[in-house]
Order: structure tokens, then C-alpha cells, then sequence
């Protein structure tokens, strides 16, 4: 009975604005381009390059990838309008309560990718193809007949891909002539699917306790092949590959980075436990800073990379050297 409810409400058709149309660019969701800030603060502690266009790069490079997001974002609603239906909470985007008209959708998607790769282009060759990429992973997700959203686990590591990919944004916003450690990269991606696996966890505890199990299966087929339990593995999975990667980053690129690894560590377990809540911030990432705990724990964790990136610690490098104790020795 909740569940028709839930349909019954969300698919009466009303007559939409611009305003509504341009609610599918979702721009409040801006916030999660914070990703892209360790790659603009690692470029220049590992790299070092000139500044002398850095700020009107930083600018132009955060004004294209909201544009291009927003083009991702527009395609998304719209493909989804009727999974989202069955979505407590998703069932009031204007995809899904309004009568839109596809042209106008195609077209802002259109729009909102030009402007995205028009600013792109203006930053050099790399930063221009990461934003295709970008733009490229908004299809796959979304778009038939891959649409791997709907693939168990698939649908977590083709989201996550997000991560890495702001991530090389900021680098090259920074350095257009490299790019990210692979060691980095798969850090950043992993991170991702955490985020990623902790928001269906979320959703999938919330949902299930609210309508059944069935009502979440509409929503996403992903679903239908997830329980609470192997979300939470997957979370713990997914955790463990970022710490190895971020640990193989941090020693062979700058040791001193090293200390900040327990920050890293507290801010993985504050989102977690977030997670975790009932009617948790985790199922809407844009609203992530309104949590004080995460927001504490994000700070720490920038600020020990900010104070490792230009403070040096001769010591750890004596301890890392390599040191066996002779037996004789604990005669």
C-alpha cells in the first residue's frame, strides 16, 4: 500500500517552467566539486609549476566542470524519471511530477555540455579530455543500452569514477603537462566507491525499512541483488583498496604525508557512521557539509595534507629505511 502511494503521488502531471527545467542541472549540487581541490593543492606540492594564470584556471576549470555535471545531471533525471517514481524522496524532482518537453531536455543537456567543453578547451589539451570523459561517463551511467546504474557493483565503480576524474581536473587545471600517479588515481576512484556503496547502503536500510524491499527493487534493478550485508562488505572492500593505494601514494611521492593518514582514516569512519543514520545525508552527497562531525573531519584531514605538503620531516625517512634486528641482540 505505501508503495502505490508513493507512485499514485509522484506521476500526476503538471505544467513545467524554466525554473523547472533548469532544476534538472541540479547546480546546488556544486558542492561536490570539493574533489576537485586536493588535485589543485597535490599538483603544486608535487609539481611546483608557474601561477602565473593559476587563478582564471581555477575559475574557468570550476565553472566547466559544473557545467558539464549539470549536462550529466540533466540526462540523468530525465532517463530516470520513471525509476525515480518510486523513490521516496526523488518522486518530487520535476522530471518526475512534471509534463517536460523532451526537445527542451535534449537541448539544455546540449547547452550545459557545450558551455562545459567550450571553457575545457580554453585550459589545454588535458583538461579538455578529462571533461569529455566526464561527459562520456554521464552516458555510460545513464544512458541505454549500457546504463551500467542498473549492474550490481557496476553501477558503484562506473559512479565512482567521478572522483578520479575531478581529481585529474584540479591536477590540470594546476599542471596541464602530467597527470595524476596511477597509485593516486586508483586512491581517488576507490574513495569514490566507498562514498559510492555507502550512499546505496544508506538508501537500501532506509527505503526497505519505509516500503519493503520491492518498492527499492523498482527504483533500481541494482538493488534486487544487494543486502544490507554485502553493501557493508563492499564498503569495508572498497576502504581497505583506497587506504592501500593512498598508502603507496604517500610513500614513494612524499613520505611526510604519511601523518596525515590517521585524518584520512577518521574522516572514512565519520562518513560511514553517517551512512549508518536514519535518513542519512549519505543518499544526498550535496548536502554532506550541513554535518558538523564530517565537516570537523574533512578540515583536519585537508589541513594535515596542507601542513605535510610543505613541512618537512627528515626523521621519517630515517625510520623508513630499511632495518633488521640481529639475533644476537636479544641475547
Amino acid at each position: 500500500m505505501k508503495s502505490d502511494t508513493l507512485v499514485s503521488v509522484a506521476m500526476e502531471p503538471h505544467q513545467a517552467s524554466f525554473r523547472s527545467y533548469l532544476a534538472l542541472a541540479r547546480l546546488d549540487h556544486a558542492t561536490k566539486h570539493v574533489f576537485i581541490i586536493p588535485g589543485i593543492i597535490l599538483a603544486y606540492a608535487l609539481r611546483e609549476p608557474p601561477l602565473d594564470h593559476a587563478a582564471v584556471s581555477i575559475v574557468a576549470g570550476f565553472a566547466s566542470a559544473v557545467a558539464v555535471a549539470s549536462a550529466n545531471y540533466v540526462i540523468n533525471e530525465w532517463l530516470d524519471r520513471e525509476f525515480d517514481a518510486h523513490h521516496p524522496s526523488k518522486q518530487a524532482r520535476a522530471a518526475v511530477r512534471l509534463s517536460l518537453s523532451p526537445l527542451l531536455v535534449y537541448a539544455e543537456y546540449a547547452v550545459f555540455a557545450a558551455i562545459g567543453l567550450l571553457l575545457a578547451w580554453q585550459l589545454g589539451t588535458s583538461f579538455f579530455w578529462t571533461s569529455v570523459v566526464f561527459l562520456m561517463s554521464g552516458l555510460i551511467y545513464n544512458v541505454p543500452p549500457v546504463r551500467s546504474k542498473e549492474l550490481p557493483y557496476v553501477d558503484v565503480i562506473s559512479e565512482a569514477m567521478n572522483n578520479p576524474i575531478r581529481l585529474t581536473l584540479g591536477w590540470t587545471m594546476i599542471d596541464p603537462s602530467t597527470l595524476p600517479p596511477s597509485s593516486l588515481f586508483i586512491a581517488y576512484w576507490t574513495a569514490g566507491a566507498f562514498l559510492m556503496g555507502a550512499k546505496r547502503l544508506s538508501e537500501y536500510r532506509d527505503i526497505s525499512a519505509i516500503a519493503g524491499p520491492e518498492l527499492l527493487h523498482r527504483y533500481r534493478r541494482s538493488f534486487r541483488y544487494y543486502t544490507a550485508e554485502s553493501l557493508t562488505v563492499s564498503c569495508f572492500l572498497y576502504a581497505m583498496m583506497s587506504a592501500f593505494f593512498i598508502a603507496a601514494f604517500l610513500v614513494k611521492y612524499r613520505l611526510e604525508y604519511i601523518m596525515a593518514m590517521p585524518f584520512i582514516a577518521v574522516l572514512f569512519s565519520s562518513y560511514l557512521w553517517l551512512a549508518l543514520l536514519k535518513n542519512s545525508i549519505a543518499q544526498r552527497p550535496e548536502r554532506m557539509f550541513r554535518s558538523k562531525r564530517l565537516i570537523a573531519s574533512l578540515g583536519l584531514a585537508v589541513f594535515a595534507l596542507l601542513v605535510t605538503s610543505f613541512i618537512d620531516m627528515p626523521l621519517l625517512y630515517d625510520l623508513s629505511r630499511e632495518s633488521f634486528i640481529p639475533v644476537d641482540r636479544l641475547k
